[in-house]
């Protein structure tokens, strides 16, 4: 009887660790904007539609304190952050996935917490990101912001402080989330004074790239796409739409925007990236990605703090104020569009050809990704306060809501499946 060599099993075995690792992470939703990095779960996802309190509750558990960060769900994990205002405590908190058991909790920081932020902004509202071994938190520390690196057991692996971040002429709070990236995380705040954006080595914290961000307030997300043949880090406001490179932070190229201040993360289809904003004026883009920077359509419509869908050549959104829209999103023509209603402030998701969006109300909509009509499908009542996005995996829906059933204001986690 023979033997492959040594090698071969090496070879096998790597192939076999990297397949298994790659298929965890087609059913986890690891950070913000999932599996794609454009906010649509991965394909074969069958979540459900309708739901109430009583109706495809997998589990339902309190959360302490406040946050509008979206869950994470990694490998048997549901991981969430949160900050109680009293005591002034930010912290992750870990669930199992299948019965959502608390399997701990791990305090970030205490204390120092920013003296003013926006009513409708939390001192947790950054999303996790994991890499599949290890969980990154970003945590606004008064004049700071921190970057903690963790394991998957809650213990600490690093923290450091990734930089500024004291905005004065508007107290609003931080809200950026980390972006992983090559064997980086990255980090971004923007405000009217030593604003950057940042990349440090997942492994050890040490700082691997930085630029300087103009002085002006900014609350988006950047994001990474392969566009135009290059990956491209995508990021509006400071009156730009803007694309880096993620391996250096350098520039490519910028096009002007009609607002300074946007919140939503950008979005695209082919060679064309959408953002929208803002303050002090309002609209929707479409720029080229090509290096061009050239602006291809606008129109006046607003999704400030939500951001928007691209799918199968057309732009999905919903505005501030609970109207959706559809756009064909290489001219920018209108569709339709159909009132919701109650104002928004959580992005939409998709699944399975359905977008799920979640009012301040904490009513979640759900309708049909046909650019031919508006469909709505159902309409979801969890608790009386919505803000966070959900997470979509495993035909399941982990989703963050909040409820004064009882007088008092509760956070609660939800799995939601049949």
């Amino acid at each position: 009887m023979s033997f492959p060599p040594p090698t071969h099993w090496l070879f096998c075995i790597l192939i076999l660790c990297l397949t298994t690792d790659l298929a965890a992470a087609d059913n986890d939703w690891r950070a913000w904007r999932g599996p794609n990095a454009n906010n649509i779960a991965a394909e074969g996802e069958n979540p459900p539609v309708k739901w109430s309190e009583s109706q495809h509750i997998r589990w339902k558990v309190a959360l302490p304190g406040r946050g509008h960060s979206s869950p994470i769900v990694v490998n048997d994990r549901v991981l969430i952050s949160t900050a109680d205002e009293a005591k002034q405590v930010q912290s992750v908190l870990c669930f199992e996935r299948a019965s959502g058991q608390q399997l701990w909790k791990t305090d970030i920081s205490l204390g120092d917490f920013a003296p003013k932020i926006h009513q409708k902004n939390t001192h947790a509202s950054p999303t996790l990101a994991s890499n599949g071994e290890t969980v990154f938190a970003v945590f606004p520390q008064f004049d700071q912001i921190q970057l903690t690196a963790l394991d998957l057991e809650g213990k600490q692996k690093w923290q450091i402080k990734a930089g500024g971040y004291l905005p004065l002429a508007y107290q609003f709070g931080y809200a950026p989330s980390p972006l992983l990236y090559q064997g980086t995380v990255i980090v971004t705040s923007e405000y009217e004074k030593n604003g950057f954006i940042a990349a440090f080595d997942q492994q050890t914290g040490r700082e691997v790239w930085r630029i300087k961000r103009p002085e002006k307030m900014n609350f988006s997300t950047p994001i990474v796409a392969q566009i135009a043949g290059r990956d491209q880090m995508l990021l509006s406001g400071n009156a730009k739409v803007a694309s880096f490179d993620p391996r250096t932070g350098r520039d490519l190229w910028s096009a002007p925007a009609m607002w300074i201040v946007s919140c939503g993360t950008m979005v695209w289809d082919k060679d064309l990236v959408f953002t929208s904003g803002g303050f002090p004026l309002k609209g929707t883009m479409a720029v080229k990605a090509d290096g061009s920077g050239k602006i291809v359509w606008t129109n006046r419509v607003k999704c400030y703090e939500q951001s928007m869908l691209a799918y199968k050549g057309y732009l999905y959104a919903v505005d501030d104020n609970g109207i959706a829209y559809c756009w064909n999103a290489q001219t920018g023509k209108e569709q339709w569009k159909s009132r919701l209603g109650g104002k928004v402030s959580s992005s939409p998701v998709l699944a399975n050809d359905q977008i799920y969006l979640t009012n301040e109300q904490g009513k979640t909509f759900v309708f049909r990704a046909n650019p031919e009509k508006f469909e709505l499908l159902a309409e979801n009542q969890l608790g009386d306060e919505g803000f966070a996005t959900p997470a979509i995996c495993g035909d399941q829906i982990f989703h963050r809501a909040a409820s004064r059933a009882s007088g008092k204001r509760q956070e609660f986690l939800y799995c939601i499946g049949e």
